[in-house]
């Protein structure tokens, strides 16, 4: 079942035993907790590791605006981005010096393909994904909500281990990277 923002939310304060809520305009301290949040603490998950669901490629823009120094071009980023995997040209994903300052790629390449990690609607999350932000979430809310310290080290605890069940069932959905170019092997 496909989660929104809402539900997520809802989800991560019944971990703790809150009231959940169906807005976040409520007019509550746990909507008003979670609301100010979630988008963070979303994108903070996303961006700690490049998930399968939520990496992107795209054929950047060029910029009219070069910059001031070490580069000749540089490409405006996707309204969606959270943080770059690799850069490429020609057809590749990756292999082209670069780097990301202000909103913007300036490399010296002349075409640039982006892999990066976007923001997916929520609703496309992964189950697997879904577990290990409503635990993120949980542990987040607890001090604000419950006030405990001891209680928010303990759902910590339990939102790490998740968060790296996570990422290895998504690791499990790629082929495994392989070593191309390596001078050792070369030598032999």
């Amino acid at each position: 079942m496909a989660l929104n923002d809402i539900a997520l939310c809802s989800r991560a304060l019944i971990r703790l035993g809150a009231a959940p809520i169906t807005s976040f305009t409520d007019q509550t301290a746990e909507s008003e907790i979670a609301g100010a949040l979630f988008g963070p603490i979303r994108d903070a998950l996303l961006s700690a590791y490049p998930w399968t669901f939520a990496t992107g490629q795209i054929v950047l823009t060029e910029s009219n605006t070069p910059p001031v120094a070490d580069y000749q071009k540089s490409f405006q980023l996707p309204n969606d981005f959270l943080r770059a995997i690799s850069a490429g040209g020609a057809g590749r994903g990756r292999g082209v010096n670069y780097r990301i300052a202000r909103n913007m790629l300036h490399t010296n390449a002349t075409e640039v393909i982006l892999t990066y990690i976007f923001r997916p609607e929520e609703e496309e999350f992964p189950p697997f994904f879904d577990m290990a932000l409503i635990n993120r979430l949980a542990a987040e809310f607890c001090i604000p909500i419950t006030e405990s310290t001891s209680r928010a080290e303990a759902m910590y605890r339990l939102a790490e281990r998740e968060y790296e069940r996570a990422r290895q069932i998504d690791a499990q959905q790629d082929s495994p990277n392989a070593i191309e170019d390596f001078t050792l092997i070369d030598v032999r």
